[in-house]
């Protein structure tokens, strides 16, 4: 009769534990749905979504289980709707309930040589484009949780400097200072409707495919003109992170969105060929032949200074790439 005892109350304790279990297995499903909902609460629409930052940014965003949208002057995908800012137009479907605009819509910098009419589209591509969203919200009374843009440390003029430029420092007086200047006020005019806006001053993005890295591999690997000006860069998942930041963790304002290890063409030139085991030629193009082949583009190769992260980490932000190596490695 004990042993009887004993094997109900077992059989008794067994079914009370299952229970328990079930509830609490009841309730983590519960708290998982719930965390899944609050993170996909982010409606985000980006501008420039099918370039190089774009299509990675996407990625990231939907594996944090954000909901994407594209604007595109050429919409194939069900995520992707048309706009043209030549006749002023924007598919309002992606507007509506949209939460955040990620504007990285841009022609790019170093594609052509800059005549007078090149100048006036990498300007407009960036500038126009804003202005377009910014009349197209207002008209339709949305109420944004943020708009994020894309700016370049161009902001602080082509210039080989002893200075580490802070966001704080003046903007450059040359083309490149100007276009981000214009760039950074389509921005802020959304600051204007309440809107926060942020801005990240991005240096050269290194990606495994695609972008700035992909034409530095070269079979015979050396640094540019003197090799003395320096190249800020950042690896694409920081930068994305930075975006995603914007949208999660609520920063606000302008920061400098390059990696704190400073280096110089020539220290660059060489990680990179050891990195890809390539060799290593000290001697570089000299900056006379790149002027005369790329005139005043020449800038972008010939100068460089050093950039600050110091407001970027002092917000807690914490580099998975801080260091070259490191970037190049996961390349």
């Amino acid at each position: 009769m004990a042993l009887k005892a004993r094997l109900n109350q077992l059989t008794t304790f067994v079914k009370n534990a299952t229970k328990r279990y079930e509830i609490i297995l009841i309730q983590i499903v519960i708290n998982s749905s719930a965390i899944y909902y609050f993170y996909r609460m982010a409606r985000v629409l980006i501008t420039g979504g099918t370039g190089l930052v774009g299509k990675r940014l996407t990625q990231m965003l939907i594996a944090k289980n954000h909901e994407v949208l594209i604007l595109s002057r050429n919409p194939k995908k069900k995520n992707e709707f048309r706009w043209d800012v030549s006749s002023n137009y924007v598919d309002e479907k992606a507007l509506i309930n949209t939460d955040y605009i990620i504007h990285l819509a841009g022609a790019g910098i170093a594609d052509e040589r800059w005549s007078k009419k090149r100048k006036q589209v990498i300007i407009d591509s960036r500038v126009e484009t804003a202005n377009l969203l910014f009349d197209k919200i207002t008209s339709l009374n949305i109420k944004l949780k943020g708009f994020i843009s894309a700016s370049g440390i161009g902001y602080y003029g082509a210039v080989n400097s002893e200075i580490i430029f802070e966001e704080t420092a003046k903007v450059g007086t040359d083309f490149l200072g100007k276009t981000c200047e214009k760039w950074e006020q389509a921005a802020h005019q959304f600051s204007t409707q309440n809107t926060p806006v942020t801005i990240l001053r991005t240096g050269i993005v290194l990606a495994k495919k695609g972008g700035a890295l992909d034409k530095m591999k070269t079979p015979i690997i050396t640094p540019i003109g003197s090799g003395k000006q320096y190249i800020p860069w950042i690896h694409i998942d920081d930068l994305c992170h930075l975006y995603i930041a914007a949208i999660e963790d609520n920063l606000i304002g302008i920061f400098n969105a390059v990696a704190p290890e400073h280096h110089t063409s020539i220290s660059f030139s060489k990680a990179l060929a050891k990195n890809f085991k390539r060799p290593y030629l000290a001697i570089g193009v000299p900056g006379f032949v790149l002027k005369i082949l790329f005139g005043e583009m020449s800038v972008i190769l010939l100068t460089g200074s050093r950039i600050s992260t110091k407001k970027i980490e002092k917000n807690k932000y914490s580099f998975r790439f801080a260091k070259l190596h490191e970037a190049l490695s996961n390349l």
